[in-house]
C-alpha cells in the first residue's frame, strides 16, 4: 500500500470494519532496528510521543501513529469498535511491510495494543500497556460514562479544563506546566467527532479483555503511575496477574501523562523491557522518577 509524505507525516492506506471501510493512518517514523509502534491515548496525536521517539529511535525503528479519528488519520465508522482501531494498527504494519513489532500504547492506546496482541499474537513481539484501564469500579465507571455524555452534549471545549485537572492536578504543579500546555494544545486541536467516538468507546471497553488476558501470548508490561486514580496501580497489577507473561511496574510520584512528565524514567523502563529476550512471569517492579 502506498504512503505519501505530508507536513512531517506519512500516510498509509488501511481498511477498517473487516475490510469494508477504506481509510488512512498518519504516522511519524524514525530510527532503525526492531520495530516499535507507539499508540497514543484519546484526544492526543502522534507527536505526544516525541520524548520517547528521540530516545527509542537510537535502537529501534519507531512508528508513532495517529489513531483513527485523531491527528491526520481518518475517522472510524460510527459507532466505533475496538476492532477498527486494531485493524488500523495491523493495516499500518502491512503497509510498511512489517511482519512483527512491539506495541506501546497509552490509555486508550493500551486497549488498542491489547486488542492487536490478543487478535493477532503472531504480529506482536512485546506489549507495553501504559496507564491502562481495567474493570473500573462502579464509581469510576459512572464517572467516565458521565464524561462521555457531557462530551456529546457540551463538546470538546467544555471538557478540557476538567481533563487537565484529572491528569495533572488543579492547580497544575510548577514542574508540570509545560507538559500540561502541550496536552491542552492537543485537546484544542482534536477533531470533535473523532474525540467523541473514541471517548465513548473508551468509556465502555475497560472490561472487554477481563478473561482474554489469560490467553495473552506476547510478554507484557503493564506500566502505570502511582497517582493515576483512573488507570490505577491496582488495575495494572491485576492485568499482570492474569497475563501469562505479564508484569506490572508503577512509576512513583507520577500521574496519567507520565510519558510527558517523567520521560527519562519512562524511557529507561521501555528500553529495558524492549531489550529483554524474555519477560519473566508476573512480577512487580517499582521505578523512581
Amino acid at each position: 500500500m502506498a504512503e505519501v509524505a505530508d507536513a512531517g507525516r506519512c500516510h498509509a492506506a488501511v481498511r477498517l470494519r473487516g475490510g469494508a471501510v477504506e481509510g488512512s493512518v498518519a504516522y511519524l517514523r524514525a530510527g532503525q532496528g526492531a520495530p516499535v509502534v507507539l499508540i497514543h491515548g484519546v484526544g492526543m496525536h502522534a507527536d505526544v510521543w516525541r520524548p520517547q521517539v528521540r530516545v527509542l529511535a537510537a535502537h529501534h525503528d519507531v512508528i508513532s501513529m495517529d489513531m483513527p479519528g485523531h491527528g491526520e488519520s481518518t475517522l472510524p465508522p460510527d459507532p466505533a469498535r475496538l476492532e477498527d482501531y486494531g485493524e488500523a494498527v495491523v493495516g499500518l504494519l502491512d503497509a510498511l511491510g512489517i511482519q512483527r513489532a512491539a506495541l506501546v500504547g497509552h490509555s486508550m492506546g493500551a486497549l488498542v495494543a491489547m486488542q492487536v496482541a490478543l487478535r493477532h499474537p503472531a504480529r506482536v513481539t512485546r506489549l507495553v500497556a501504559m496507564n491502562a484501564v481495567f474493570c473500573r469500579p462502579p464509581e469510576l465507571k459512572r464517572a467516565v460514562e458521565a464524561r462521555a455524555d457531557e462530551l456529546d452534549q457540551k463538546g470538546v471545549a467544555a471538557s478540557i479544563d476538567p481533563t487537565l485537572a484529572r491528569w495533572f492536578g488543579d492547580p497544575v504543579p510548577d514542574g508540570l506546566v509545560e507538559a500540561s500546555a502541550l496536552t491542552r494544545a492537543a485537546l484544542e486541536q482534536v477533531r470533535p467527532e473523532g474525540y467523541r467516538l473514541t471517548y465513548r468507546l473508551f468509556a465502555s471497553s475497560d472490561a472487554v479483555f477481563a478473561e482474554a488476558l489469560r490467553q495473552l501470548v506476547p510478554p507484557a508490561l503493564f506500566f502505570t503511575a502511582e497517582h493515576d486514580a483512573n488507570s490505577s496501580p491496582a488495575m495494572s497489577l491485576e492485568m499482570a496477574a492474569r497475563a501469562p507473561g505479564g508484569r506490572a511496574e508503577i512509576l512513583a510520584g507520577a500521574r496519567h501523562m507520565m510519558a510527558l512528565t517523567h520521560p527519562d524514567a519512562v524511557n529507561r523502563s521501555l528500553l529495558a523491557f524492549l531489550a529483554e529476550a524474555q519477560a519473566p512471569a508476573a512480577s512487580l517492579a517499582r521505578a523512581e522518577p
